[in-house]
């Protein structure tokens, strides 16, 4: 047990500070590492190891992957941001846009994936309504984890919460889109309170000089980036039917992550690109390192090491359950982030009947990822595209609005559930 739990413990450090001085490791090679020495340690045999990966979950991810892979290609993600940014001839507008469209796409698509394409875009249309891009950014990393909490597909640590727990997606939906709902309209509300100045002023056209005229939306509207229609009138339609796939999942007999593959392998065969190109350009780096923290926790396990956290949380499902796991998710996501997080907390609720917390799980462990720029791998994307764009997200700056909006929405989020909860909805 003492050298399952010193590999636990060296690797959510790995994992938490990715780059130790003097030593060379990030989140993946932390994860591979320590699942390889808990096969070194004898921990776990190699055939226990495969036993721990979860390939359900592994199956969902690569789905979304190849789906967005060809989604990407085709130019879907910036098309869809350029034409809702088209729209905006304020500021207030163009932060309704940015928030609204990265909210609803994160909710049905992988949410760093919708980060990763749209910063750039977003970073382009604020040069060109010459309107400060921090408050943008800031709204798009946080409407990003906020709409994802709606679905089994909207992030990571969903995915693994849906597989795990097997509730169907949508009762997933009907749980938490109420959650996703008002928790952005509160972000709206805080971006308006902490940037109501800067919102309130016009957009200026890039041909007007400085502090002269007002914009139409046709400068914000330029193309940012070339779109193939041919890739887009395939995969689209694609991209819908999975989404009637995952509502419909439970009475076709289907798993979520069969319709996820089923709906990856479609589109890149149907979308006109090589597919050795689609297969190139999954992230493989992600999996591996779900396969090794797989691993990891299932040697933690088995030694008995997780035992002991059943004490520090209330695990009961109950009011108390729902507020106990929303709080200690939220502080634990700022260590590690809410995909190792959820890993661990996985086997501790896997014997508790019922859904509440479960849910609770998803909501607290994504919502808490807004409390600052590293509780989650979303904002922590944005902050680096940014970074290459010549735009510095200060840790600072996303700390002060981060924790207004994570206390607004996990209040909104326990209050909801609660109600879920006594009425007989979420049992």
């Amino acid at each position: 047990m003492l050298v399952a739990t010193i590999v636990l413990a060296t690797t959510y450090v790995g994992i938490a500070f990715t780059r130790l001085p003097r030593v060379n490791i990030d989140r993946p090679a932390a994860a591979l590492a320590g699942a390889v020495v808990m096969l070194l340690a004898g921990v776990l045999t190699f055939p226990q190891a495969v036993a721990a990966i979860d390939f359900n979950t592994l199956a969902l991810l690569l789905g979304m992957m190849l789906l967005v892979v060809v989604l990407q290609r085709g130019g879907f993600f910036t098309l869809l941001a350029t034409r809702a940014i088209a729209v905006a001839d304020s500021p207030g507008k163009l932060m309704v846009s940015v928030v609204v469209v990265t909210a609803a796409l994160s909710a049905f698509l992988v949410n760093d994936v919708v980060v990763l394409l749209f910063t750039p875009v977003v970073i382009q249309a604020c040069r060109l309504a010459r309107v400060n891009p921090i408050p943008y950014l800031i709204g798009e990393a946080m409407a990003s984890n906020i709409g994802s909490t709606a679905t089994i597909v909207g992030n990571p640590q969903n995915m693994l919460i849906g597989v795990a727990s097997g509730i169907s997606f949508p009762r997933f939906f009907a749980y938490l889109a109420p959650v996703a709902a008002v928790s952005t309209l509160l972000l709206l509300a805080v971006l308006w309170a902490f940037y109501r100045k800067e919102m309130a002023r016009r957009v200026t056209d890039p041909q007007d000089p400085p502090g002269g005229g007002g914009a139409t939306a046709v400068a914000v509207a330029r193309p940012l980036v070339e779109v193939d229609y041919s890739v887009l009138r395939r995969s689209v339609p694609v991209l819908v039917l999975a989404v009637i796939g995952f509502f419909l999942s439970p009475t076709l007999g289907l798993g979520i992550p069969l319709v996820s593959l089923a709906a990856g392998v479609v589109a890149m065969l149907v979308s006109g690109i090589r597919p050795s190109e689609v297969i190139r350009n999954v992230d493989w780096v992600l999996l591996l390192f779900f396969g090794g923290l797989f691993v990891v926790i299932g040697g933690a396990r088995q030694a008995g090491v997780l035992d002991a956290l059943l004490q520090r949380v209330d695990m009961g499902a109950s009011v108390g359950g729902i507020l106990s796991i929303h709080l200690f998710s939220t502080v634990v996501s700022q260590i590690v982030s809410n995909v190792p997080l959820t890993l661990l907390m996985l086997p501790l609720l896997q014997g508790i009947p019922g859904h509440t917390l479960w849910v609770s799980l998803a909501a607290g462990a994504t919502l808490g990822g807004n409390a600052t720029i590293i509780g989650a791998v979303s904002n922590i994307i944005v902050a680096e595209q940014a970074y290459r764009e010549g735009v510095l997200v200060r840790f600072g700056e996303f700390l002060k609005v981060g924790l207004v909006v994570t206390g607004l929405t996990l209040a909104a989020s326990i209050g909801i559930l609660v109600l879920e909860f006594q009425t007989g909805l979420l049992r």
